[in-house]
């Protein structure tokens, strides 16, 4: 090995990652974030002044994040404005998800638990701000927070994936939702699924392939919906493992029929 070689890695290296988030600081702001939103995480009895200095010394946070992400110090400033307008509006909404869950789940008996215990509804806290960080077009680090949250919870959510208010995850592990998803309100969906597209190539990028899933739907552990042309229809029940790849009409019941057969191993055999 050339003895240069590790200047030159370093100047190369230095030069790429000006471009991109730290992952550890995206990591930090998006737990601080999250404590800010609901205190009980961490704590609660923060006063009013240190709550709002909080707020300030995060927003300076995340301008520093973004600024090589920006480049022009005004778009990041605009940028940075806009996206804590926004907090508002996801606090009402994980607010409606919390109320899903205190509905709904039998083993929930709290907002509290809910809130602390449930990795369905912080993989959908964390991904409601990648998403705004992603309909505000600043690069990577929405992917970043996104995949913070799927290392924690196994619940893969792409931050451009659009989920109305209201949506439930019980358990959660292996659910897989595709950047082109639209999710209507009020919908709940079990452990396994994916919400995906029916093939994969490069030159489908930009372009509607995963499936819509409209308001007061049901969809059950381990079924796979795919297609960019696929609709779920309101109030439609999808069963567990199902595989579907084309619309179904409001007010539908899907399920996958197999055949289970049970053996007496102590019976006689037939002759």
């Amino acid at each position: 090995m050339k003895k240069n070689f590790p200047q030159r890695l370093f100047k190369m290296t230095q030069a790429f990652y000006r471009q991109v988030p730290s992952t550890m600081r995206a990591r930090t702001f998006i737990d601080q974030l999250v404590e800010l939103l609901f205190p009980l995480r961490r704590r609660a009895d923060m006063t009013q002044e240190e709550t709002e200095h909080q707020w300030i010394a995060l927003q300076h946070e995340l301008l520093e994040i973004i600024t090589p992400l920006c480049g022009e110090e005004a778009r990041c400033d605009d940028t940075v404005g806009k996206f804590f307008d926004e907090i508002p509006f996801i606090y009402m909404r994980l607010a409606q998800d919390a109320q899903m869950y205190d509905r709904y789940d039998p083993a929930a008996y709290c907002k509290e638990e809910i809130i602390l215990c449930y990795p369905g509804f912080y993989a959908v806290m964390v991904h409601r701000v990648a998403n705004v960080l992603y309909r505000l077009q600043v690069p990577i680090l929405p992917r970043v927070i996104s995949e913070y949250a799927h290392s924690v919870t196994g619940i893969d959510i792409h931050p451009g994936a659009s989920i109305g208010n209201g949506f439930y995850i019980d358990h959660g592990t292996g659910i897989v939702i595709g950047e082109t998803a639209v999710i209507g309100r009020n919908v709940r969906i079990y452990q396994g699924v994916t919400l995906g597209a029916t093939f994969v190539e490069k030159d489908l990028q930009g372009l509607r392939r995963h499936p819509t899933i409209e308001d007061n739907v049901i969809i059950y552990a381990g079924s796979t919906i795919l297609g960019g042309e696929t609709v779920v229809g309101h109030d439609t029940v999808i069963g567990g493992n199902v595989w579907l790849t084309e619309s179904v009409p409001p007010y539908s019941t899907v399920y996958h029929r197999p055949e289970i057969v049970i053996k007496d191993r102590n019976a006689p055999a037939k002759s």
